[in-house]
């Protein structure tokens, strides 16, 4: 039976870093949507929402595999949403997909490409992502693409629903751990902007449940030298 119930003991801490997550942005009427790949399915399934709402007339998704993903779309991630989303009633002309990015700045980098190669001139996306990947995806986007008017939104789920519907709740609290962290070293080293800042009680949660054991996603601090 899946865990889906936050331990008392670190609920507050989760809670800090879930609502610092999130942006608080209102989907906007952009170009195109790029629908971020992963193990949330929900991503997928509030971009075709979106769609049906007449928030943009074209969408990429974007991503490959990881090794989370491969039993659910074998195909890679990019591909298992569209299919997922043109189920939902959203036209297939509709969607474009770039089924190569293994990380955020290539998920932004490759869909920017296919966009190109398309000949579709985006001034202004929106990306939908899960709750704890949107400031990591704004700043990346911020060094990737600057020139673009950025937006970035999920799926509009309280925490607890949120974990309901992922199935796992060490797996949720590992991602959150793990994104902060990411603000921080991956502005270090050039990969995102520098702009968003840890403020010290999202510090002091991420320290917490980072002694709790939540570490499977930290990214070790200093680059690996070969």
């Amino acid at each position: 039976m899946p865990n889906v119930r936050i331990p008392a003991g670190v609920r507050e801490d989760v809670e800090t870093l879930w609502d610092f997550h999130d942006l608080r942005q209102d989907p906007h009427e952009v170009d195109v949507c790029i629908g971020l790949g992963g193990h949330d399915t929900g991503v997928a399934d509030y971009t075709a929402e979106l769609y049906h709402q007449g928030y943009f007339p074209r969408i990429v998704f974007t991503g490959a595999n990881a090794t989370t993903t491969l039993e659910a779309f074998p195909h890679g991630e990019a591909v298992g949403y569209r299919e997922r989303a043109i189920a939902q009633g959203v036209p297939d002309d509709a969607v474009l997909i770039e089924p190569l990015a293994r990380n955020t700045a290539e998920n932004v980098e490759y869909s920017r490409k296919v966009l190109s190669e398309h000949s579709i001139d985006a001034r202004s996306v929106m990306f939908v992502t899960k709750p704890y990947h949107q400031r990591r995806v704004f700043a990346t986007c911020q060094v990737v693409w600057p020139e673009v008017e950025a937006y970035c939104v999920s799926p509009p789920l309280p925490l607890d629903e949120y974990v309901s519907s992922i199935g796992d709740v060490d797996r949720v609290i590992d991602m959150l751990v793990g994104d902060t962290q990411r603000l921080t070293v991956y502005a270090e080293r050039g990969f995102i902007a520098a702009d968003q800042e840890v403020p010290g009680e999202v510090q002091g949660a991420f320290d917490r449940l980072v002694a709790a054991g939540y570490t499977s996603r930290l990214v070790p601090e200093e680059p690996v030298r070969v």
